[in-house]
């Protein structure tokens, strides 16, 4: 049982979407009105990348966080034999064994830095209940005298996260989750634990809900108070939240038309956490406080996250793409993480069309990040050391995209990233836009070259001229950008 580190690989290749992941592009949007918050968010736009960290005793395991302990019947849910109780048992005794004496947060900040990301969001606690803070309201975090590393000086992982990267000049946001499967009040032991919603009615028992209820302020009221400047409360366990009779028929309708099995594998309860009036507890202590209470309908939903997918068209309302960038979200022995080429087209389909890209990253076991992670990021640092003017603080020119060529716009700039689909790295002799045409007396550029390129009208558009020299020894790999300084 100890020895699971590469038993649960095959878990985490492909995350199933099947209650995590909504069709974003139909969701509605209620628009804060918060003068604050309004004005993060301005400024979280202009961002467009971040990091996300998921992070837990359960990386020694190597397996996907926390959902082993779920007995949904899902393949990515699965255990590796039939006694659950025996296996909860084991890992809940992670906590006895998590000694991550490699941790450097510094070392990850200077890498997203030079990678050109502006904001980093870190898992506080992920739906296991496991703490990486030093919380007052639970012994099952990794400062507990359980725990090997907490006779660390950097014992409280997150502190030491939000402090190292603070001090880089990055916006900071905590990853909580919702639901606690560790906590009493939430999975009850006098009953079964069925599937990932608590496991008795809230209705039947107030008293044992309402002191749910007060556990999930109080722990993110500590994130709020004794952790520094928050810029963003990233909350998970979208199912967490409050529901009328009427949307409860409709979801139950919903999930009976679209099952697969014969069964239903998740049930849906009402479990009102009152994130109204978190929220506004919340923004007491750190004002323009921007929440994401994440696929729950409402105003505390203030920007929308599409999980490991990029939406096919730009959306009206603020959102970021969470993504893997190598594995799965938690720690995978041996990950293979995008390809340069693969991370930097996706970047920039995020961008052009309106979005952030919250890229995640796994620590694993010792505290470190896999070489694979630094090798990637610091290919996406070169090139966003020449082309990020057209990234940071852009926002969505239509038609965003022709073919290979994505379109962004700043200060009456224009920008037309040129995606390279060939095999040598080599610029084409030409670059052909059909959508945009410069005015008169526009000046046309590469990114990273210091002189001007020959253009010429044609039709509604232009075309571009690339140096012979240029071809050849281009500023970049992966995209190259053509900015126009007006076009009509």
């Amino acid at each position: 049982m100890k020895n699971l580190s590469f038993l649960f690989a095959f878990l985490l290749v492909g995350m199933s979407y099947s209650f995590s992941q909504a069709i974003y592009e139909d969701e509605r949007y209620v628009p804060e009105t918060d003068p604050l918050v309004l004005e993060k968010l301005e400024q979280w736009q202009d961002f467009k990348f971040g990091l996300l960290m998921h992070w837990g005793a359960y990386s020694q395991w190597g397996i996907v966080e926390s959902w082993s302990i779920c007995a949904e019947d899902e393949g990515w849910c699965g255990r590796p034999h039939e006694d659950y109780i025996a296996y909860k048992e084991d890992y809940e005794d992670l906590i006895k064994t998590f000694n991550p004496i490699d941790f450097n947060p510094d070392k990850w900040a200077d890498a997203a830095k030079d990678a050109g990301m502006k904001y980093v969001v870190f898992t506080t606690k992920h739906h296991d209940g496991f703490c990486m803070f030093d919380s007052k309201y639970t012994d099952y975090k990794v400062t507990s005298e359980e725990c090997p590393f907490h006779i660390n000086e950097r014992a409280n992982i997150a502190k030491e996260v939000f402090d190292a990267f603070r001090a880089e000049d990055f916006w900071v946001g905590a990853y909580f989750s919702k639901p606690d499967w560790h906590n009493d009040d939430y999975w009850w032991s006098n009953f079964a634990t069925p599937d990932r919603n608590v496991n008795y009615d809230p209705v039947a028992y107030p008293e044992k809900w309402e002191s749910y209820v007060q556990f999930t302020h109080n722990q993110i009221m500590e994130l709020m108070t004794d952790y520094g400047d928050m810029d963003i409360l990233w909350l998970d366990g979208g199912w967490v939240a409050k529901k009328s009779p009427e949307l409860i028929k409709e979801v139950y309708k919903r999930k009976i038309e679209n099952m697969e099995s014969g069964f239903l594998k998740a049930r849906v309860i009402n479990q009102d956490i009152r994130m109204d009036e978190l929220v506004e507890k919340a923004r007491k202590e750190q004002p323009g406080l921007i929440v994401v209470d994440r696929a729950v309908h409402g105003k505390n939903q203030n920007y929308l996250t599409p999980e490991n997918r990029v939406p096919e068209k730009p959306l009206s309302y603020p959102w970021e793409s969470c993504i893997i960038s190598g594995g799965g979200w938690s720690y995978t022995p041996n990950a293979k993480y995008m390809s340069g080429q693969e991370a930097i087209h996706m970047l920039v389909d995020i961008v052009i069309k309106g979005g952030n890209l919250l890229y995640n990253v796994a620590p694993g076991p010792d505290g470190d990040w896999q070489m694979g992670a630094y090798e990637l990021l610091e290919k996406m640092g070169d090139w966003i050391k020449v082309n990020g003017e057209a990234i940071y603080g852009t926002r969505t020119l239509e038609p965003y995209k022709e073919s290979n060529i994505g379109m962004t716009q700043k200060e009456g700039n224009a920008y037309f990233i040129y995606m390279d689909q060939s095999e040598d790295g080599k610029m084409p002799s030409k670059i052909e836009v059909e959508s945009h045409q410069p005015v008169d007396g526009a000046e046309v550029t590469l990114l990273g070259y210091d002189k001007p390129l020959k253009w010429k009208a044609q039709g509604s558009g232009f075309e571009v001229s690339i140096p012979n020299k240029l071809r050849t020894n281009p500023p970049s790999k992966y995209a190259w950008v053509v900015k126009v300084s007006g076009i009509k």
